[in-house]
């Protein structure tokens, strides 16, 4: 049976495979394409993360989409993964709210297909490129329920407030219910045992509530309080 022809990202982790200049070249032009995409947003922006394994049923895809809603109606750009899910119900809000839908998508061995409601889209083929295009335009995140990936851009995004390497934009956590478990293991294992700082619990914010979600982005954005730089102390994210 024919093996599965590898994907750019295996190409470049398989050292018997790559060649490090075009690779290189390669990542630049993407970055290049994808910053030029970013220039498109015309307004205060913010990502929204989650699932893309839930249908329209499924609560979050309502709260999301509610939230979606709400941002359109102050103005504001939706910015997601561009795929379904609660990707999909974020655009679809931004799209009622008479906001900018964004989706950044990713091709992947499984096709995800972008939604039908994004009036800005662009595929990047390296997740590092596209990480870095959901951080650029963005004023704050709101992540909702969801696995690995989900969790993949929450972290990411605490490492580089923590570190001082962007500025302290919010990070709102949607479903109290669904993170209190996390929370419960940041605070009884990671604070406890010093990995993390007292301060570093205040890089979270936790509701339930849409309204809630937006205006913590909104005030923040409005008081400019991303511009308060990151603990200087910290060295590293470890």
């Amino acid at each position: 049976m024919a093996s599965e022809p590898l994907m750019d990202d295996q190409r470049l982790l398989d050292t018997l495979e790559v060649d490090p200049i075009d690779a290189v070249e390669k990542i630049a032009e993407e970055f290049r394409a994808g910053f030029a995409q970013v220039a498109k947003i015309d307004r205060p922006a913010v990502t929204l993360f989650g699932s893309a394994r839930i249908g329209e049923e499924h609560p979050a895809y309502a709260a999301a989409r509610e939230t979606g809603r709400l941002f359109g109606e102050r103005g504001w750009a939706v910015v997601t993964g561009g795929g379904g899910g609660v990707m999909e119900a974020a655009n679809r809000g931004a799209k009622e709210g008479g906001g900018l839908s964004v989706g950044w998508n990713i091709e992947l061995p499984h096709e995800q297909h972008p939604n039908a409601y994004l009036d800005i889209e662009y595929t990047f083929e390296h997740f590092y490129v596209r990480k870095v295009c959901f951080v650029k335009p963005s004023e704050g995140f709101v992540i909702f329920p969801g696995g690995f990936g989900t969790l993949d851009e929450l972290f990411e995004a605490l490492t580089l407030i923590q570190t001082g390497k962007v500025q302290h934009f919010p990070v709102v956590l949607f479903d109290s219910d669904y993170w209190e478990e996390m929370l419960e293991w940041i605070r009884d294992e990671l604070l406890r045992d010093r990995m993390i700082s007292p301060d570093d619990l205040e890089l979270l914010a936790v509701t339930d509530e849409p309204e809630q979600a937006v205006e913590i982005v909104v005030d923040c954005y409005d008081r400019r309080c991303a511009a308060v730089p990151a603990a200087s102390a910290k060295e590293d994210a470890e």
